[in-house]
């Protein structure tokens, strides 16, 4: 794999930084996504699956904000996992309230998924070597440019 990814890099870069992290977010998202592609779930469907095994049961507001996503992504990237009855999604404590469990069947494609994204996980540790760690601490500083202007 190392072999065939080489064969295209290095690529011309936007003059854009939003284009250029953008490009790559989709990349690797696809590059994920493929490798899961057995398990029947997207890197973020397993991503969901993972959260909720550490949880008994989420709201939605919980879920989004431990995955850092907003309510409407969740919402339709739940629908599959619903639908596949991975998830059972029932009325909270109130009639507003949506509460979110993993059901077994969710419990076994998590455990499925994980280890597909193991090899993924390798095989980019592989590529990146170790570029991997600098690229994960200067995504970390990226994600707080959203609060730059607070901070000022």
């Amino acid at each position: 794999m190392k072999e065939q990814m080489n064969e295209v890099y290095p690529k011309q870069p936007s003059r854009c930084n939003c284009m250029n992290l953008r490009r790559a977010s989709r990349a690797i998202t696809q590059f994920y996504d493929d490798t899961l592609k057995p398990s029947g779930l997207t890197v973020t469907q397993l991503s969901l699956l993972r959260h909720l095994g550490t949880v008994k049961t989420a709201t939605i507001s919980e879920l989004a904000k431990m995955v850092q996503i907003d309510r409407t992504t969740l919402n339709r990237n739940m629908k599959p996992l619903i639908r596949e009855e991975f998830i059972d999604v029932r009325q909270g404590r109130d009639s507003r309230t949506r509460q979110v469990a993993l059901t077994i069947q969710g419990k076994n494609a998590a455990i499925r998924g994980v280890e597909l994204w193991e090899e993924a996980q390798n095989a980019v540790k592989e590529y990146m070597g170790d570029d991997l760690t600098r690229l994960v601490q200067l995504l970390l500083k990226l994600e707080t440019i959203a609060h730059y202007d607070e901070k000022r």
